[in-house]
């Protein structure tokens, strides 16, 4: 819902920007309206990318198609980066370079206060629909841990773009006032920094998880508890998860079995674990259990014999490769 509509707001906003600057000639009003059409593109390509991530697993992708989707966030990171910060930054050094007077402002202002009320509603969506998802934490620390990239990618997007109509109107009516053009090369150059700082922020939040990054210590906790409830399980060590995509997540835990359990009674210990863990947790596609004492474990975490760095319990920040 919060990227279709953004992406019907940023369509429209994007075609009256492109209007406002041939009419007028400001390279800020320019600028935003490269803005917006980088955004339309990135709501295109952010549908593709969940399209393309629920494909069904096969045997070349046993784990389905996820990341796609967080690969194609990171594209959109690089197009912001890319195509809307290097066009600002292109006509900001221009006009301050070489300025010319801003005609008709009037229809710049018509048409920011236009963007504003699309771009305003838009973020709107976006922030309560993002608001919905992040429980009981801080809107920071909720952009951090979170796995869905579209979900916080709009907010940012959207909060980029309300910025933006302010620092072009803002260099609009400076310009008109002193007479300066420059004023409005600097409205531009504003956007472009703009830009950069979302562009620099999607990037690294994309790549965590498209290389990798651990499910929420939420999780973990929640696997952990469940396995210590087993019988025959005397602990559960440890759990390493990997986040796939939103709602796709892999785990596997280090187990301790009591000695006097056959091997069906093991087995049907990891069924019933399994059973329940789907139960609570249907976002665990496939769980895998190392029977292991909790000596052994102890002393391959210690001397680096773990092949993976086990999820710290209750830990918030995530970190990568489980």
């Amino acid at each position: 819902m919060a990227v279709w509509a953004a992406l019907t707001g940023n369509l429209l906003v994007a075609l009256a920007k492109f209007v406002a600057a041939t009419l007028t000639g400001s390279a800020a009003m320019l600028s935003e309206a490269v803005h917006s059409l980088v955004d339309t593109v990135n709501e295109v390509l952010l549908l593709y990318g969940i399209a393309r991530s629920t494909r069904p697993a096969d045997r070349l992708h046993p784990f389905g198609y996820g990341r796609e989707l967080y690969f194609w966030s990171f594209v959109v990171a690089l197009l912001i980066f890319a195509l809307g910060a290097g066009v600002s930054v292109y006509e900001g050094v221009g006009r301050v370079l070489d300025p010319h007077p801003i005609e008709r402002p009037a229809v710049i202002y018509v048409v920011l206060a236009v963007s504003l009320a699309f771009e305003g509603t838009s973020w709107w969506i976006s922030m309560r629909a993002f608001g919905a998802s992040k429980r009981n934490l801080g809107w920071w620390e909720a952009f951090r841990r979170s796995k869905d990239p579209p979900a916080f990618i709009v907010v940012f997007e959207d909060s980029a773009a309300l910025l933006g109509i302010i620092a072009a109107a803002a260099g609009t009516t400076a310009a008109v006032l002193t007479g300066d053009a420059r004023w409005d090369g600097a409205a531009s150059l504003v956007i472009a920094g703009i830009l950069v700082g979302v562009a620099g922020l999607l990037a690294q939040e994309s790549k965590a998880l498209l290389i990798g990054e651990r499910a929420d210590p939420a999780l973990s906790d929640a696997i952990l508890r469940t396995a210590a409830t087993i019988a025959g399980v005397c602990s559960a060590n440890s759990i390493v998860t990997v986040q796939l995509a939103p709602d796709n997540v892999i785990a596997t835990l280090s187990l301790d079995f009591s000695d006097y359990l056959t091997v069906p009674e093991v087995e049907r210990a990891v069924v019933e674990l399994e059973r329940r863990i789907r139960s609570a947790h249907p976002e665990v596609s496939a769980l895998f259990v190392k029977p292991q004492s909790v000596l052994v474990a102890a002393e391959l975490r210690g001397n680096g014999g773990a092949t993976m760095t086990p999820d710290p319990p209750g830990e918030a920040s995530p970190l990568a490769g489980g």
